[in-house]
């Protein structure tokens, strides 16, 4: 049963236990496990990739059998319905749209004495994108992550992603690949994806940026190659945290709390509210919706171990607890979100009005849901087409610019006991540059 606590102290220290849940002395041991895949891959290259394939999904792969073949991707037309496909036309449109408005503008501005200093920005040669597979199908999380990279006019774009029995990719993960602009897929999951990525092999390109959620061990291995490679984040359990006051429909707060819960056992569904009334109701009505879920156990679990209603005293309050959480996810479904707005300073994503359920951000509203958590959000934004680009510095001086700072860029090199630094300067400036 979803719990309801109603003590502020009990609160925040319930907060607390839940956004620290991934941190515990079984991940140390799982990245030990992670950090031998990464060598062997690194010393070992494909053959390294079908031994950890073979041991730990139980699917034995030949070198051919890791790329997708182009038979495959049109087969792959044929078995996707065509209003899924319409609905992958129409997130792709909104996700295209609301990213090119992200793309950041190169610009310099001139100076006095013809100094010039500006940014000037430019995509990653190539991207690599994991996507959770083997069971599940996520052809949402492909357009948020390919959408972006192609915006951003990455060139070459991989995709990586765990194969389900008998060898198979979801269709729609391999047609909304192929829509979005994927540049080749490869049948492979966990670790060692991330290691091929990082470090290429012989089949697989060694990539510049690696995005995409995964599970603990993906996770690990993108922490552990970070340095070699950039990477979007380091991405944990699920989680949303609601604001209601009395306006709100406990209905639509139990669906939205077990729409986050039945991602993962560990997702996080946490509502916070100024009624007890409204407390109790979603209480109720969460184990209602729950009695023929289709993920019952699952979810159960989520709801038992990181569900959570607490009642506060004020919105304010609430804006309080939220902040200090700062949850991956933030639905305000009070009588004046936008007021609220004002008063929440971490959130990776915040959903504004009861009409405006997680799942819209999930899909196609257009912003990506691939987003900090666990706390992250205080640091770290969304994954967006800035995560596949980077910027250079760009500095022109004129002689008689560089004759006017010429003492005061050699004094600090003296200070800082680098002489030739100073040289640099000085035998320009003794050069005869005209002041």
């Amino acid at each position: 049963m979803l719990r309801i606590i109603t003590q502020q102290t009990e609160a925040q220290n319930e907060l607390r236990r839940i956004g620290s849940r991934t941190h515990n002395d079984e991940v140390v041991h799982k990245e030990a496990t992670v950090r031998e895949v990464l060598q062997a891959v690194k010393r070992q290259g494909d053959k390294a990739l079908l031994h950890y394939t073979a041991e730990f999904d139980g699917i034995s792969l030949t070198p051919e059998q890791l790329r997708v073949s182009g038979s495959e991707l049109d087969a792959a037309y044929q078995q996707v319905p065509k209003e899924l496909l319409d609905a992958i036309h129409l997130a792709m449109k909104k996700i295209e749209a609301f990213h090119r408005q992200r793309i950041p503008k190169s610009w310099v501005v001139f100076g006095d004495d013809e100094v010039v200093l500006g940014k000037r920005y430019t995509p990653v040669d190539r991207a690599g994108l994991y996507i959770p597979g083997g069971k599940a199908s996520y052809p949402s999380t492909v357009l948020m992550n390919a959408i972006p990279a192609k915006v951003a006019g990455v060139p070459r774009i991989v995709m990586v992603t765990p194969p389900g029995p008998e060898k198979i990719i979801n269709p729609a993960v391999l047609v909304a690949a192929q829509e979005a602009g994927v540049s080749e897929i490869y049948r492979l999951g966990g670790a060692q994806a991330i290691a091929a990525l990082a470090y290429g092999t012989e089949t697989i390109p060694k990539v510049d940026v690696i995005t995409g959620p995964g599970n603990i061990y993906v996770t690990l291995a993108k922490k552990l190659v970070y340095g070699t490679v950039g990477i979007d984040s380091l991405a944990g359990p699920s989680e949303v945290l609601i604001i209601a006051d009395v306006t709100a429909n406990p209905i639509y707060l139990a669906a939205d709390l077990l729409a986050q819960a039945e991602h993962d056992s560990m997702a996080a569904a946490i509502l916070l509210t100024t009624d007890i009334m409204l407390a109790k109701k979603v209480q109720g009505e969460v184990e209602r919706q729950l009695r023929n879920h289709p993920r019952r156990l699952l979810t159960e679990k989520a709801i038992a171990h990181y569900g959570l209603i607490a009642v506060v005293d004020s919105l304010t309050q609430a804006a309080e607890l939220a902040n200090e959480f700062a949850p991956e996810h933030l639905e305000l479904q009070v009588d004046e979100p936008w007021e609220l707005l004002e008063q929440i300073r971490h959130a990776g994503a915040i959903f504004l009005g009861s009409s405006t359920p997680e799942a819209v951000g999930d899909y196609l509203a257009g912003p990506n849901h691939t987003l900090p958590t666990s706390g992250a959000a205080r640091y770290a934004s969304a994954l967006g087409v800035e995560t596949f680009m980077k910027h250079s510095s760009l500095i022109s001086y004129s002689p008689k610019a560089l004759h006017k700072v010429a003492d005061a860029i050699q004094i600090l090199a003296q200070a800082e006991g680098l002489p030739s630094h100073a040289d640099s300067v000085r035998l320009r400036i003794q050069g005869n540059l005209e002041p």
